[in-house]
């Protein structure tokens, strides 16, 4: 459906008192949901989920106030979807950072109430032109979207060709936190950890919890454990679950580096915590011929 505009779309899938499509910051189409259950906010420009907030809570997910609203570029903040390549491109350093999906147009597949009170929307993006310039090779992506008490996410991929598909995937969550200098993170003790600010190095994590006190780029590999993070700050618990899923990335850019980049302000550093779920380096999915492939995370609010 490529070329609806947002009073197309809300014709054809808006849902009263739920869930309306409206053209947003820049012109990029986005769907507000609203529910006595939760409220969010997700754009067609990356299949991206902005803001989550399920009633009763502040805000669960961290979006940029400095965050560019452009079709060629990626919103800072929420959840970019990561597909088909994880940070630069092994073998061509010019491609795209963290692949195309993120700053891709998708369609919708669907937009439907739950019998609980919650929402789902189904995005999908195709095999087209412009990705195969990019990366050769047919695919089937889809974003499942339920806004409920919990934000639950879904990307599947289908491999409709016949040969096995080789691809790298996340679901890069900003997380919201009062103050990233108080919290801990449970949930990694015990595995191994590439560590981005280090030369690429692999480390052991211990079983303590994680306490950031720098920059920290971590990919963790074979971690299937959801991780709870502990915000003192902000009097709550953020619980990070998944499936499909065997890479965890743990990421803040610290000061120094918040200054440097355009789209985030010098003291946003404080209020993120990027708590991903991937299948990246070791853990990249082969996909074999007519099959599908699903990774899942779920992100809900505990009491302290």
């Amino acid at each position: 459906m490529p070329g609806m505009t947002a009073d197309d779309l809300q014709h054809r899938f808006g849902i009263p008192e739920a869930a309306r499509f409206e053209t947003g910051p820049g012109g990029l189409v986005r769907l507000r949901i609203a529910t006595p259950v939760a409220e969010a906010e997700v754009y067609l420009h990356g299949g991206h989920v902005t803001h989550y907030q399920p009633r009763g809570s502040g805000p669960v997910l961290f979006t940029s106030a400095q965050s560019r609203f452009d079709a060629k570029a990626a919103i800072r903040g929420g959840v970019p979807v990561i597909f088909p390549w994880f940070g630069p491109r092994a073998d061509d350093p010019s491609a795209p950072m963290h692949g195309f999906a993120r700053t891709a147009e998708w369609d919708v597949g669907s937009v439907a109430r739950q019998a609980d009170g919650g929402v789902l929307v189904v995005l999908r993006l195709d095999a087209s032109d412009a990705t195969r310039s990019a990366w050769p090779h047919p695919f089937v992506l889809r974003h499942r979207i339920t806004v409920g008490a919990a934000l639950d996410l879904a990307l599947v991929v289908d491999n409709p060709s016949a040969e096995p598909l080789v691809f790298e995937e996340a679901l890069h969550t900003y997380l919201a936190v009062g103050d990233v200098r108080e919290v801990s993170v449970t949930g990694l003790g015990g595995t191994t950890y590439i560590d981005k600010t280090d030369g690429m190095r692999r480390k052991p994590q211990g079983g303590e919890p994680l306490r950031l006190t720098a920059e920290t780029d971590r990919v963790y590999l074979g971690t299937r454990a959801a991780c709870v993070v502990d915000d003192p700050a902000g009097g709550r618990r953020l619980v990070v679950d998944k499936a499909g899923s065997g890479t965890t990335v743990v990421w803040n850019p610290w000061a120094a580096k918040a200054r440097a980049m355009a789209d985030l302000g010098d003291e946003e550093w404080l209020r993120m915590l990027c708590i991903e779920t991937a299948n990246a380096a070791d853990d990249r999915v082969t996909l074999a011929p007519g099959a599908r492939h699903e990774m899942r995370a779920t992100i809900r609010v505990l009491p302290r």
